[in-house]
């Protein structure tokens, strides 16, 4: 690490975990590397010898020589080939990234994970953040397995399988009356009041090169079949950024030869980066609203990092409404066996209307991540599926129900 550049003044620091002291939350730092250096040690030779999780990139993290990092096996999550999917979203070649096989069952443990790293090395006693739920059980897992407390804000809307993922963590939960950026403010207002290490991923540099974990392993899993495009859901911005930083990292390293262009997907109800996007301006703050609780945000505290990943990658930003959402969730799970929360495959709707809005081209080869497991909010996938049958355990009331719905 050579250093953190300010993504709003352009000041240099020296890395830590927070934002710039003169431009305050709006002043991201985004964390730089010496890849000459890590080239020396960061290739497919001595990768190939290293066991298949996230440390395997050690160099590329904010990580001191040593640092202790939780036993949790993060990361090297399977890529699959989903032809039927492919069919349905209208594409030639279509695979998914399933974060789901993460320890709490979504993305945010790759930034925990590094976070916990962290506050491990700088003698922390108290982790924190504010989230729906992902970030929070991630960071309650990786905190409870190396005996650190964590407080977890969450808004009133959290889903409660996620809020029960905390609590058998151990955290101390404190669910707001509120919507999630007065969550989040509370958090961060609470870190500074007792000094607590903060989890932010939209403040704190050091989360978002967890996530770009994520990109890395799409580049050394997949070598020169890389794909045209990478899908991703956007709420505050950073798995999007985190995820073409790993990319272009890997490029400069000669993993890939060429870059995929990047697709951020929000909600049409909490949509600040796609207004942004579409018209050449910095994001605006609005409401946000919903089924999709991961990807909430009305206030996307990363925006300037996730408008430089699409820009640069030459992708585009989309909307979708909560039912395509919800088609999306049935049909991951009907066509490829995959079975994600409604944000988690938010990125698979928004490729779906990209095809059809000819943004991304029929002939394309894509991969979208799916960002957290179905379980993580069982609400919606009930409302996406519908309930099962109910019948007496009697053989003709099976026959008649047959005749009238044949398998």
């Amino acid at each position: 690490m050579t250093g953190a550049v300010c993504m709003r003044c352009a000041k240099r620091y020296r890395v830590y975990d927070g934002p710039c002291p003169d431009c305050g939350p709006e002043g991201v730092l985004d964390i730089e590397l010496d890849l000459d250096v890590a080239r020396r040690s960061i290739n497919p030779r001595t990768l190939s010898a290293r066991p298949r999780d996230q440390w395997r990139y050690r160099e590329l993290l904010p990580l001191p020589a040593g640092a202790r990092v939780a036993p949790l096996q993060v990361g090297w999550t399977p890529i699959a080939d989903a032809p039927r999917l492919a069919r349905w979203v209208g594409l030639r070649s279509l695979r998914v990234k399933d974060e789901g096989r993460n320890p709490t069952a979504s993305f945010k443990d790759r930034a925990s994970g590094v976070g916990v790293a962290r506050a491990l090395a700088g003698r922390a006693r108290v982790v924190a953040c504010a989230s729906t739920g992902n970030a929070a059980s991630s960071l309650a897992g990786a905190a409870a397995s190396v005996g650190l407390t964590s407080v977890i804000f969450v808004p009133e809307f959290a889903p409660e399988p996620k809020v029960a993922q905390l609590l058998v963590f151990g955290a101390r939960v404190i669910r707001v009356a509120g919507t999630y950026d007065q969550t989040w403010e509370l958090c961060q207002r609470a870190c500074d009041a007792y000094g607590w290490y903060n989890r932010n991923a939209a403040v704190n540099p050091s989360l978002v090169e967890g996530k770009k974990t994520c990109g890395l392993e799409i580049a050394e899993q997949l070598g020169a079949e890389v794909p045209d495009w990478v899908a991703v859901s956007v709420g505050d911005g950073c798995t999007i950024a985190g995820t073409w930083k790993g990319l272009r990292e890997m490029r400069a390293l000669g993993f890939i030869s060429r870059l995929p262009r990047m697709l951020g997907v929000q909600a049409e109800g909490a949509r600040p980066l796609v207004d942004a996007f579409e018209r050449g301006r910095d994001v605006e703050p609005g409401p946000a609203e919903t089924l999709a609780d991961s990807i909430c945000v009305g206030h996307p505290r990363n925006w300037r990092k996730a408008l430089r990943a699409v820009r640069e990658s030459k992708g585009a930003f989309v909307a979708v409404p909560d039912e395509a959402i919800l088609d999306a969730m049935r049909e991951a799970g009907r066509l490829a066996g995959i079975f994600g929360e409604p944000a988690g495959v938010a990125g698979l709707a928004g490729l779906r209307k990209a095809v059809q809005e000819r943004i991304v081209s029929r002939r394309a080869i894509a991969l979208t991540v799916v960002t957290g497991s179905g379980l993580k909010d069982v609400k919606s996938a009930l409302r996406a599926v519908g309930g099962p049958v109910t019948l007496r355990p009697d053989d003709a009331e099976l026959a008649a129900y047959l005749r009238e719905r044949p398998v």
